[in-house]
């Protein structure tokens, strides 16, 4: 069995290039919550020169829209989004720092690449497991794109948050591909 590794963001190439396809880890820290449309801000937001909501280096975006919170809880269930309706702008994100995504699911030839490139890595954690991920948020926060609602960046601190690491910086896989 697997000794799970543990993570702290931001996640410098040292951390990436120290776990392989397969491996579990564990992540404590803030990380980032969005979905398509915020990837999409984002990456218009590089393109135009224009400063970003938080720090790409290092970064660590968690693919997911929570449902509204309930009383007494941080956010409601936190659940990956498929991994592959970021795949068009991830590479660019990987390019401008961003050492992790975590979601479920694909990857496309370009983000495999990309993770190679930059020295990325790409995890996924369980879907349909969005009550339990949500006890790992120990607090959430809208800081940007507030209009789109569930897919609006949210600053989330985790503790132990759980994943697996689906391809690695090394162009391995734990899917046959």
């Amino acid at each position: 069995m697997n000794q799970q590794k543990k993570l702290q963001p931001p996640l410098s190439e040292a951390d990436v290039r120290s776990i392989k396809a397969g491996d579990e880890v564990l992540i404590t820290g803030v990380i980032y919550g969005a979905r398509d449309m915020a990837h999409k801000r984002l990456c218009e937001a590089i393109e135009a020169g224009d400063e970003l909501p938080f720090e790409l280096e290092g970064s660590v975006i968690y693919f997911v829209g929570p449902t509204p919170a309930r009383p007494g809880r941080v956010i409601g269930a936190a659940g990956p989004t498929t991994s592959s309706r970021m795949d068009a702008f991830n590479p660019r994100l990987f390019a401008n720092g961003l050492k992790a995504t975590i979601g479920k699911g694909y990857r496309n030839d370009e983000v495999r690449q990309a993770l190679k490139t930059y020295g990325a890595v790409h995890l996924s954690t369980i879907g349909g497991a969005g009550a339990l991920l949500s006890k790992h948020i120990v607090s959430a926060e809208v800081i940007a794109y507030e209009e789109l609602g569930t897919e609006a960046i949210r600053k989330l601190e985790v503790v132990d948050f759980p994943a697996i690491v689906a391809y690695d910086s090394y162009g391995n896989s734990v899917y046959k591909l």
